[in-house]
């Protein structure tokens, strides 16, 4: 499975973007996706995950009611929007992707991860 993510860039706070993450994969809706982060000198951090119909998500408290996480199994893609961006929201954002139905926040169970894309918010 290759991962390729993309859509960071340069944003004002209080503005928005959204990050898509393309799967190179023939069985893309047996995976469940997730978005994490990684704030310069932090540790990865888990963002948000979806499951293999879009129907089930779940988010970190430090997002949730300002991201949405979506897929369209059609053209292998995952989606991340996010809205009402703060500074503290700056990060290199991954995309994993995990076999199973299990929606989880840990690093360690998710198999397969993109490259990463810049997000950077200026107060």
């Amino acid at each position: 499975v290759q991962l390729q993510a993309s859509g960071g860039g340069l944003v004002q706070a209080g503005g928005s973007l959204r990050l898509s993450c393309a799967a190179s994969v023939r069985t893309f809706s047996s995976y469940v996706m997730a978005w994490f982060r990684q704030a310069p000198g932090k540790e990865r951090e888990f963002v948000s995950a979806i499951n293999w119909s879009g129907g089930s998500t779940i988010y970190a408290d430090s997002v949730k009611g300002r991201v949405t996480i979506s897929r369209d199994n059609r053209k292998n893609t995952v989606y991340l929007q996010m809205n009402s961006l703060k500074p503290e929201d700056t990060a290199v954002y991954y995309c994993a992707a995990r076999g199973g139905n299990g929606l989880k926040n840990e690093i360690s169970l998710y198999d397969y991860w993109g490259q990463g894309t810049l997000v950077t918010v200026s107060s």
